[in-house]
Parts: structure tokens; sequence; C-alpha cells
């Protein structure tokens, strides 16, 4: 009893100690916390701001801070923002203007910390470019459709009918011969629209479907300057010229996280897509007949022939448009002017490359070489 005793003292002994110790710890942490305050949310932040400020919409007590950052240096709006008085009080030749154009209103202190400021000043910049964002930068200022043939078939169809019906009923014209040149006038005329139209049947010029993604050829191949193939890495090495899987378009957005006009939303679908494993079911624009064989890599690296040459120029292009009627007409004619690149290794056994090196021939085209062969493009 006597040795159990001194035992149960000590552990209690130890227990009060560990307690207090927690208990001291808790205490340290608390006012850790309580002096590193969580940082506030950019909305949170601005809250304050919007009461006298705007992001594109005009000015309201104070100027509106659409670009303030183009404006201002960080390091500038960081003090001004925390401490306008002071900033005007040094001088600042930037803070006594706005002081004093807008009525000496000085602007009150604000208790952001560093990081909270250049949080909020980051928020303005994507608020600015929000507001200066295009709805319709996806739309094209042309288009290569076939024009309609409906008015000029009407006006053949009226002409005919009138031409009959005035010859066997209503005898208005006294000269038969003016009937017959309507009648000629409308079976032409609208022969001629129901021609055409056979001719286009099937084809898609100027086709310019909407996609999943918002996606812009004029901000990518045209201010981005961004390679044909690097997104379409197909079109040296193969048939098709491949639409990018999500991995390349991320190859940028996992950086670039905000597009100028849509802000996080189209980005954002990329990363699902990517994230889910489910590809992008973007829709096809150009499409030739299952008859036909086409392949990019012949004409890319043999030919050498430039994506404009058949894409047209999709630096200027928001949303895509088919620019040639890919008809056979369309190939023929240019396998009959097209030059045959002979720098290829592929074309030296051709007698044609003999006839130029010693000044025979000055060029050869693709005609000359098989190109109006049937079966070089139908099997």
């Amino acid at each position: 009893m006597r040795f159990f005793i001194p035992l149960i003292t000590f552990l209690l002994f130890t227990l009060i100690i560990c307690e207090a110790q927690n208990k001291t710890a808790f205490s340290g942490d608390t006012n850790v916390q309580k002096a590193l305050p969580s940082m506030r949310s950019d909305v949170e932040l601005f809250e304050s701001c919007a009461r006298c400020h705007t992001i594109g919409k005009g000015k309201l007590i104070g100027p509106d801070l659409a670009g303030v950052k183009a404006r201002h240096s960080e390091e500038w709006l960081i003090n001004f923002i925390q401490t306008s008085d002071s900033v005007i009080a040094s001088g600042d030749t930037s803070a006594t203007r706005l002081y004093e154009a807008y009525n000496k209103l000085p602007m009150p202190r604000h208790d952001y910390s560093r990081d909270e400021v250049k949080s909020l000043i980051h928020f303005i910049a994507l608020e600015t470019r929000k507001s200066e964002a295009d709805p319709n930068f996806l739309d094209n200022d042309f288009s290569f459709a076939h024009h309609s043939n409906t008015w000029p078939f009407i006006i053949g169809v009226l002409f005919l009918l009138f031409g009959i019906l005035d010859l066997a009923f209503i005898k208005l014209m006294k000269f038969k011969f003016v009937n017959v040149i309507l009648i000629l006038a409308g079976l032409t005329i609208s022969g001629k629209a129901v021609t055409e139209e056979a001719i286009y049947l099937g084809r898609s010029q100027g086709f310019e479907p909407d996609q999943p993604i918002k996606f812009s050829h004029r901000i990518h191949a045209g201010e981005n300057k961004i390679d044909c193939q690097y997104c379409h890495t197909g079109a040296g090495e193969s048939r098709y010229a491949l639409v990018p899987s999500a991995d390349v378009c991320l190859n940028c957005h996992n950086v670039i996280r905000n597009g100028p006009n849509t802000g996080e939303e189209e980005i954002n679908k990329i990363h699902e897509a990517f994230e889910q494993g489910i590809p992008i079911k973007w829709a096809r624009v150009y499409s030739m007949p299952d008859h036909v064989f086409f392949s990019h890599s012949q004409h890319v690296n043999a030919g050498k022939v430039e994506c404009k040459d058949c894409h047209g120029e999709v630096e200027k292009m928001g949303r895509i448009q088919q620019v040639n009627d890919l008809s056979m007409g369309w190939c023929i004619d240019c396998h009959r002017t097209r030059k045959v690149q002979f720098d290829n290794g592929y074309y030296l056994s051709y007698k044609q490359h003999e006839d130029l090196l010693s000044g025979k021939i000055k060029e050869v085209t693709v005609e000359e070489v098989g190109g109006l062969n049937c079966q070089k493009c139908h099997y």
C-alpha cells in the first residue's frame, strides 16, 4: 500500500503538468492565429472600393479603376491604397493630381496587407479584361458561302409563266416574238439557277460551325503567332492534319488560365476534358468524300503547299470557316498550275528532273507527273 500511494501521486502530478503545457501551447497557437489573420477574398476586398469606384462602368465618387494597373506601378498602388493621405502629403505628382481632380476628397486608409492589395490589383486587372471583352470576338466580317439562287430562280419562273399565259390567254403583247423572248429568258435564268444549285449540292463552302469551346484562330494564329503544325501535328506526317488533344492545349493553358474575352470559363472546359479523360468533340469543318484519297503530308512535305493555299488566312478568322469548295475541278485546276518542287528526293527518278538540270525545260506541273491520274485520288 505504501508503494502505490507515491506512484498514484506521481502520475496525477504528471497529468496536471501535461494539461498545463497543452493549455499553454493552445493559447500560444491562438495568439499566433490572431497575429496572422487569414487573407480576405478578392470580392470582400473590393466591397470597400465599390462604394466609390467601378471597373469599366465610369466614374463615381472616385475614378474608374479599369486599367489602373497600366496607369500606375504596383508599388505606388500599394502605398496609395494603404495610406493615400501620406502619399498626397509627400507631394507625389500622381496622387496630388487625383486629389485635386476629385474635389480634394481623400481616399480613406485601408487595413489591407501588401499581399491583399496585390490580390486586389490582380482582381481589378481581370475585371478590366472582362469589361473590355468583345462578346462577338468569334464573328467574321467575311463569308465564302455560295450565294443563293432563290431570287434568280423565282424571277426566271415569273418570266416563263407570264410569257406562256400571255401567249395562250391574256394576249397583252401584240407581237408573239416578245412572248417567245420572255419564255426563253425565263428558261435561261431559272435553268442557270437550278444548274448552279445542283453543282453546289453536297458542298459546304463557307461552312462555319459553332464549336464546343469558343476558340479563336484570330487570337491564337494571328495575335500569338502560333504555327499551324504546333497544334495540327499530323499535317506533315500523315493523311490527316489532326485536331489537337486537350494535353496539347494544356501546354499553354496550364499557365494561361484567363482568356481576354471569356475569362476562365472556356479554358476550364479544356481542364475538365483532360481530367475526365473525355476528348473534346470539335465540329469538323473540312471533310472529303469517302471515295477520295487525300494526304496532308504528301502536299505539305513533297508539294510544299502552304496551309493558307487551301485553308485561307485563318489568322484573320475568329470562327474557322471553309474557304474553298473542295470540288474535283478545284483540285484539278491546282494540279494543272502547281509547280513540282524538285528539291524533294522522291522526284529524282523522274525524267523531267534531268530536263530541268539541262535547261531543256523551266518548270514541271503536278499534272505532268501524274497529278491528273484518276487512280491517284480515287481507289
